[in-house]
């Protein structure tokens, strides 16, 4: 069992940055993918970006390629996601979520999930 908790959600004027971060538990926590989604009212749960368990592999959304940036501390147990030049697009709740696997996964078929942070963008 792995219990993700995020934090770093915030509001913050368009172009501003945020950090968000995912606590992992457990001890085969280097052994998971990660992968940060996110939802905006009334939308479905999207995709924004994943990290193979080794970090030496990433893939992101279009909309957010060139501004945002996952990365892992293994030691840590803690994934991040570093947001730049946010856009008032970018406005959801964001998930973090893990997987046993060497893959990268871009559906939301992992299974753990956090509880979600919220990121408010402001025009």
């Amino acid at each position: 069992q792995v219990q993700l908790v995020e934090s770093g959600g915030g509001l913050v004027q368009a172009g501003g940055s945020l950090r968000l971060s995912c606590a992992a538990s457990g001890r085969t926590f280097s052994s998971y993918a990660m992968a940060w989604f996110r939802q905006a009212p009334g939308k479905e749960r999207e995709f924004v970006a994943a990290i193979r368990w080794s970090g030496n592999s990433t893939y992101y959304t279009d909309s957010v390629k060139g501004r945002f940036t996952i990365s892992r501390d293994n030691a840590k147990n803690t994934v991040y996601l570093q947001m730049n030049s946010l856009k008032p697009e970018d406005t959801a709740v964001y998930y973090c979520a893990a997987r046993p696997t060497a893959l990268l996964i871009t559906t939301p078929s992992y299974d753990y999930w956090g509880q979600g942070t919220q990121v408010t963008v402001s025009s």
